[in-house]
């Protein structure tokens, strides 16, 4: 008998191909929101901030390690590990943060909303913030959603996702999709260039009123915030108007940020 030939949709040469880019494409922008749809997750609150923000107890045992080897050595190499040791301490603050604020929203939004109206922490689905996240919302009892993104230096998921909802990209843009299409709040801690790339791209949206209406935005760490991103002088220059500014809230207190977003996220879509 005939062997028959492989059908176009089962060739993985084809599929793993250049020539079929937009295929690989459409998949990683359907499969998401059917996998979503399925889990009755229809509102999102995303948590953005740096990969490297340690948690406490690994920052103090780092510190203690360093502080240590400080007292014997004072090589270049052993200050420079004291220093980014002090640093990473300093940081781990922003980890329990996340993960308390993370956790609170979704034991308020476990108590006072049925699916698919429930509002899930989602985040990049990598270590640093977005562990603390994904880690607080499942000590809150709710769904823990991770969008991560496949690197060179192959990021892992963080081990705090529901598996049904750990998702991996290869496309940067189709993932930032996700990220953004659900959601209906965004809490920025402290972070990098992917923490900017994917704040100003929703900022440009929502000032462009690509989105569907008011997004509340926190940026939480008024020290850091106030130092890496001078707004006020941008609208000096022109570059943007005074009302732009109004677009980010700043917060420094779990307490504070809880209230302000339970309370946008009640009056804007209750």
């Amino acid at each position: 008998m005939t062997k028959l030939p492989v059908k176009a949709y089962k060739n993985l040469d084809f599929l793993q191909s250049s020539a079929a880019r937009s295929i690989r494409v459409q998949c990683e922008l359907v499969e998401p929101g059917e996998r979503l749809k399925t889990n009755e997750i229809s509102n999102t609150v995303v948590f953005f901030g740096s990969a490297r923000t340690k948690a406490p107890e690994e920052a103090a045992r780092e510190l203690r390690t360093a502080q240590q080897q400080a007292t014997t050595d004072d090589s270049p190499a052993a200050k420079a590990a004291l220093e980014l040791a002090e640093r990473n301490n300093k940081m781990a603050r922003y980890y329990k943060d996340a993960m308390e604020l993370a956790k609170r929203l979704t034991e308020w939004s476990v108590e006072n909303h049925a699916a698919p109206d429930r509002f899930n922490v989602c985040t990049g689905g990598g270590p640093g913030i977005m562990e603390a996240a994904n880690r607080g919302a499942q000590l809150g009892g709710g769904k823990s959603i991770g969008m991560n993104i496949s690197l060179p230096f192959e990021q892992s998921p963080n081990g705090f996702q529901n598996p049904e909802l750990c998702f991996e990209f290869h496309y940067f843009f189709v993932r930032k999709f996700w990220l953004f299409h659900p959601a209906k709040a965004l809490i920025v801690f402290p972070g990098g260039f992917g923490t900017f790339d994917e704040m100003f791209e929703l900022l440009t949206l929502i000032q462009t009123e690509k989105t569907d209406g008011y997004l509340p935005i926190v940026l939480y760490g008024t020290e850091y915030w106030n130092e890496v991103m001078n707004l006020d002088a941008m609208v000096k220059w022109g570059t943007i108007a005074a009302a732009d500014i109004h677009l980010m809230s700043k917060f420094d207190e779990v307490d504070a940020a809880f209230d302000f977003l339970t309370a946008e996220l009640d009056r804007c879509y209750s």
